[in-house]
């Protein structure tokens, strides 16, 4: 089971960091994703993080502004996200892949609960 959590209010420039933990099986066991979502459209790819954490993909038009890391705990992987824009505004989705480490959306087999992340201008 995942659960996003750290969304909220902020202004445009503002930063804030997404946590996503895992129960049960832990986190470090699985490929971690993130994608987020806004009304009316696909659910897009933010992030993605290796089994280890010494890999990691991120969306091209989010590099240089996001970050997706592992915690200490085994069960934690995180979403920086730093100087953000309204277009930012989503739902944000932590997600686990049993199998591969990529980018793909069908690709996740374990989806947490949306975290709303709302940016104004």
């Amino acid at each position: 089971q995942l659960q996003a959590s750290g969304g909220g209010l902020v202004q445009a420039g503002g930063s804030l960091r997404l946590s996503c933990a895992a129960s049960g099986r832990t986190s470090s066991s699985y490929t971690m994703g993130w994608f987020r979502q806004t009304p009316g459209k696909e659910r897009e790819f933010v992030a993605s993080i290796s089994t280890s954490g010494s890999s990691t993909l991120l969306a091209d038009s989010l590099k240089g502004r996001f970050a997706i890391f592992r915690g200490n705990s085994k069960n934690l992987v995180y979403l920086q996200m730093n100087t953000l824009e309204p277009e930012d505004t989503a739902s944000y989705y932590c997600a686990a892949d049993t199998i591969y480490f990529g980018r793909g959306l069908h690709e996740f087999d374990y989806w947490g609960q949306g975290t709303l992340v709302t940016v104004s201008s």
